[in-house]
């Protein structure tokens, strides 16, 4: 017996047809920590673009970089002070200009993040605010206290990173930053705000950049009243509705957005959009809206075949109703990385990252197990329709560093806790090339400075060098993954699921089927089956052993 659901992503349009995103493999750059190139420990362009040759080798479709725009970096470049130039840092505009015709040269797209909810205090608008210019506090939201003397905020509202939402100036007027202090949040119901922001979207599709990751998108716009939220309990950031997420006005902005879009030929948009459910999800993806947007309860889902059956069926259906593809995300720069994720105990629900991180100190991870369990989510994530979406690192089996010494963590989230939560700084740290010890040749032989944030010792055997030309690595199997996805996995056949115990998950798309484990036995495969590819030793006999997946093929289809 068998169930089939269709996804949006396959569409009984001929394949050759379909825009380039519908099934791209996206590879997350988070350049601060991908390579440096001139010695100063901070990742940059030039270190980016002398790796454009292993990105294409790779198998990658895209790019998506981190913002790379000019910022003091409260918030690792979140905190944006000008949207349309680089981060001195980083490089210049035009060598900017000059990565993106070398990935296009390659055969790989370029998409930006782009970050509407808020600027940068140091942004031109913000200082003219502070400075009371006429009509400047407009464009940000900017309120009398409440109490004696408004001395208390104008709501209760919470910062993402802890503490209050709102900052007091010395004049009395308190702004609103749903992040730092340092990110104040702009106001969506001004017409300049949207203006600027369109024409922002054109300057770099002019330059050539095929789309843009967009930060924080149910963000943007308000309740207008500004009410109260009440009590946020643990956990429930995701699930309950709040007045300053996934408001309804927001879509207006994205259809405009979209209009621009339009005016380009192949241009695509990606929502992080962090909202209660997929039908909420739907509504950014309507066809006069958004391309696509990530499906985070992917990554969030733990390693219980039931759970992630849930969520995948879930995904497709929703995506299907609005006419978009599903869009597979197991890591990124905000979350624990998936092989630390899968080092522990599963639990029964969705997984929270601050759920997750606050358990580390009371369970010790098993990364033998977590790797064994990442390396069968690639062929799972793979062989689903749709985009696929790689952080850097998880190509090469990384953990997060979980023991970084309190006075190198640099995330906003360690300080707004009050130092109890030790944030995403984990996830971030500078990849490893070569050699045998930091920094690994993430920066060149004679760098004048270490990594901005240091590398563990025991990094050695996981570098590209080592992991090059090693059938067993897991370089090697994203590669063998990459390149055999789009001779399988590409084609507008829908999923349907096959009858298996409930934690394995297996499911064909046509003459192929993906089988993945996540039990604790082995598990009987089906019978005339050709294997093609393994996540790990053991597939043999006709016998599936836990924390493996394997892709098969009917006979009549390798004809």
């Amino acid at each position: 017996m068998s169930q089939s659901v269709q996804s949006a992503a396959n569409s009984p349009t001929a394949r050759e047809a379909e825009p380039w995103w519908k099934t791209a493999v996206v590879y997350q750059v988070y350049i601060r920590s991908f390579a440096d190139g001139n010695g100063d420990g901070i990742g940059d362009l030039t270190g980016l673009r002398s790796k454009l040759p292993y990105l294409a080798e790779l198998g990658i479709d895209a790019v998506w970089i981190n913002p790379w725009y000019p910022s003091p970096m409260a918030d690792a470049g979140y905190d944006v002070a000008d949207f349309r130039n680089i981060e001195p840092s980083y490089g210049t505009l035009e060598q900017g200009e000059a990565f993106i015709i070398e990935a296009h040269e390659l055969g790989i797209r370029v998409i930006l993040d782009i970050v509407p909810n808020h600027t940068s205090s140091d942004h031109r608008w913000f200082q003219a605010a502070l400075r009371d210019e006429p009509g400047a506090r407009d464009r940000y939201i900017f309120r009398p206290g409440r109490g004696p003397g408004g001395d208390q905020p104008p709501n209760d509202w919470q910062s993402a990173f802890g503490g209050p939402a709102w900052s007091r100036l010395d004049t009395g007027e308190w702004y609103l930053h749903l992040f730092a202090p340092a990110q104040p949040d702009l106001n969506w119901e001004h017409p300049g705000v949207r203006a600027e922001f369109e024409d922002i979207l054109r300057f770099w599709f002019d330059k050539g950049v095929d789309g843009f990751r967009i930060d924080v998108a149910h963000g943007l716009t308000k309740d207008p009243a500004l009410p109260d939220a009440g009590e946020r309990l643990p956990g429930s950031q995701h699930t309950d509705p709040h007045p300053a997420w996934d408001q309804d006005a927001v879509h207006e902005v994205y259809r405009g957005w979209r209009a621009v879009a339009n005016e380009y030929a192949d241009r695509v948009f990606v929502a992080e959009a962090w909202v209660a459910n997929n039908d909420r999800l739907a509504r950014y993806l309507r066809p006069d809206e958004l391309h696509t947007a990530f499906q985070f309860d992917f990554l969030r889902a733990p390693w219980r075949g039931n759970s992630i059956r849930a969520v995948i069926d879930d995904a497709l259906s929703q995506a299907g109703t609005v006419g978009a593809p599903a869009t597979w995300v197991l890591s990124n720069h905000d979350v624990p990385r998936t092989v630390t994720r899968y080092s522990r105990s599963q639990p029964d629900h969705l997984v929270e990252t601050d759920w997750e991180r606050s358990r580390w100190a009371g369970e010790q991870p098993d990364r033998a197990l977590g790797r064994r369990r990442a390396r069968a989510a690639a062929l799972l994530q793979a062989a689903l329709p749709g985009t696929a979406y790689i952080y850097q690192g998880e190509e090469l089996g990384l953990e997060e560093v979980e023991d970084l010494p309190g006075e190198v963590r640099q995330d906003p989230t360690w300080f707004q806790s009050g130092f109890t939560d030790v944030g995403r700084d984990g996830c971030r740290v500078p990849i490893p090339w070569s050699n045998d010890e930091a920094p690994y040749g993430f920066s060149p032989p004679d760098a004048e400075k270490d990594t901005w944030l240091p590398q563990p010792g025991h990094w050695a055997p996981h570098t590209v060098q080592a992991q090059h030309g090693d059938p067993g690595s897991f370089l090697t199997l994203y590669r063998q993954v990459l390149a055999l996805r789009r001779q399988l996995w590409t084609t507008d056949e829908p999923v349907e699921w096959l009858e298996t115990p409930h934690d394995v998950l297996a499911f064909a798309r046509g003459g192929v089927q993906c089988w993945v484990n996540t039990g604790a036995t082995d598990t009987e495969l089906p019978a005339g089956m050709r294997r093609v590819l393994a996540s790990g030793p053991g597939v043999t006999g006709g016998v599936l052993p836990a924390d493996t997946a394997v892709w098969l093929t009917e006979p009549e289809h390798d004809r």
